[in-house]
């Protein structure tokens, strides 16, 4: 059976890691979520075997963009065998947004849920959430409550029309 090349949008998960001491090729993950559901989301290994390529993913690429990659996706031929896309072309769609301010990317978490970005700051316990196009949603006072705050706005969005 002869399958060709599939188109993928995501985000990137992590650093990206070269794949050999050269730097010739790169390795990541890429988080894809075809709907809004989280439960619909998974994190894609990935490999480029191009040498430029390869570069471009090690030096210019950082988690949270979002990308579109085609490739080929290899199924493991044993239990023990993982499952990754062979990396054969790579666009970004969006960068990730800069931090300005160092000290707080490291004490400080972007997550992704679905639609939404929420900031876990680690001097607080409250929680900022964004929609993807940066429209605030409000802040959790504590992560336990993040379910009940992204009903509330999307109640309201949904009596507004929106």
């Amino acid at each position: 059976m002869d399958t060709g090349p599939i188109a993928l949008d995501g985000f990137l998960d992590e650093e990206t890691v070269p794949g050999d001491l050269h730097g010739s090729t790169a390795r990541f993950r890429l988080t894809v979520s075809p709907t809004d559901e989280r439960t619909d989301e998974m994190i894609l290994p990935c490999s480029v075997a191009d040498a430029a390529l390869a570069h471009a993913v090690i030096h210019d690429l950082v988690p949270g963009d979002k990308l579109r990659v085609t490739g080929y996706l290899r199924l493991p031929r044993t239990p023990d065998e993982p499952m990754w896309l062979v990396v054969t072309a790579l666009s970004v769609l969006e960068t990730a947004p800069l931090m300005s301010d160092p000290a707080a990317v490291a004490t400080a978490v972007i997550e992704r849920y679905g639609p939404y970005l929420c900031w876990f700051d680690a001097d607080t316990t409250e929680v900022e959430v964004f929609t993807e196009g940066g429209k605030w949603v409000g802040a959790a006072p504590e992560p336990n409550e993040l379910g009940e705050l992204l009903e509330a706005f999307e109640h309201r969005q949904a009596a507004g029309g929106e």
